[in-house]
């Protein structure tokens, strides 16, 4: 897995992100284009915005047990895999709006670099390692869930 942290990775995560367009096709479920870069906004809503409500301490025990080693391990995620209520995008976005804001949250990550999110807490998951953050990070946003027209 590439390192988000390093520049040429942003920049070719940057890359594929710009290839999409408002009529891109869904290659992994059901989300439109502009819901699923929306879909991908929600990690740095969690992490920049303070959006999200945070799990109660039973639930976040739970998602560490469970889901931590999903969402931030070396494996890429199955295909149909489940995601969690606040990704689930389903009222309309803006195409540009939601693509701007997603190149501009990995742009701030690449920026803040590697040291910054070391041993730093996550939303659900505690305190996360570099590796775990850039896997986070990483496959949620390389794994092709739409396909660029």
């Amino acid at each position: 897995m590439k390192n988000i942290f390093d520049l040429n990775a942003s920049k070719e995560v940057i890359e594929r992100i710009n290839k999409f367009s408002n009529i891109s096709s869904p290659s992994w479920g059901k989300m439109d284009a502009a819901q699923m870069l929306a879909h991908c906004n929600v990690t740095y809503e969690f992490l920049y915005d303070d959006k999200h409500p945070k799990p109660n301490p039973i639930a976040k025990f739970f998602l560490k047990l469970f889901v931590k080693s999903v969402v931030c391990g070396d494996k890429p995620y199955k295909k149909q895999s489940q995601t969690a209520p606040a990704f689930l995008i389903k009222d309309n976005k803006d195409f540009e709006t939601e693509k701007t804001k997603l190149i501009e949250n990995i742009l701030k990550t690449q920026k803040l670099g590697e040291s910054y999110f070391n041993n730093r807490e996550s939303h659900s998951f505690g305190k996360l390692t570099t590796q775990e953050w850039n896997n986070m990070f990483y496959k949620h946003l390389f794994r092709p869930s739409i396909e660029p027209i």
